[in-house]
């Protein structure tokens, strides 16, 4: 049996001013600090094989946090990069909104089909995420985190759970929260999803889904 964890990094000052992000590489804010610092205490009581992250700084910064409570190293793991937003990437969403305005409502009704200009699909990030999660069951028989970003997170709950894209807007996680999952007997099981009850400490309502 493999239990994987998706964790979600900490916040960011573009996740607060809902900033389009992709591949530019975003530091933590104060906020998202604490809030990794917090999932590692948390995740500290858990006993963990390996911790795999995005090779983006807000990613590997929250990944560092949970491995240093088990003296890990943080793999880094390209197949689990944020989505590629090509030209919306640094705008704000009320700037796409606005001059990307049909292909905006596609992507809020319809974000499977979607190719951003410049960037990715969704099942481009399925493809290379999932082949992440493929290589982690093949080669650990504990418990595994997997640091990295809403948009890949929640392609890959729905890729575990046998669901397509079109399911992206159903799935919720927010900045630092964690969902996990048991694979065995060839299936993949949802056993929590967007567990966030350690952050309390900070006092703050989650952000917007963004």
């Amino acid at each position: 049996m493999t239990k994987i964890i998706l964790a979600r990094h900490g916040e960011t000052e573009w996740n607060r001013q809902e900033v389009f992000r992709g591949h530019l590489d975003i530091d933590l804010n104060d906020t998202g600090r604490r809030q990794a610092e917090l999932l590692g205490e948390h995740l500290g009581k858990v006993k963990l094989d390996a911790v795999y992250s995005s090779p983006l700084k807000r990613a590997l910064e929250t990944a560092d946090r949970i491995a240093r409570h088990h003296r890990l190293e943080v793999q880094t793991a390209h197949g689990l990069i944020d989505f590629d937003y090509g030209e919306w990437q640094g705008l704000l969403k009320e700037t796409v909104k606005t001059k990307y305005k049909a292909l905006y409502r596609q992507w809020t009704e319809k974000p499977h089909q979607v190719r951003i200009p410049g960037g990715e699909s969704l099942d481009n990030v399925t493809e290379r995420a999932v082949s992440v999660v493929n290589e982690v069951i093949a080669k650990y028989q504990g418990t595994v985190v997997l640091v990295s970003h809403r948009v890949v997170n929640k392609v890959l709950i729905c890729a575990l759970l046998g669901l397509d894209n079109s399911r992206f807007w159903h799935i919720k996680q927010d900045t630092a929260g964690i969902t996990t999952f048991i694979y065995e007997n060839g299936r993949f099981i949802l056993t929590e999803h967007n567990i966030t009850a350690y952050l309390k400490p900070l006092g703050k309502a989650p952000l917007s889904d963004f």
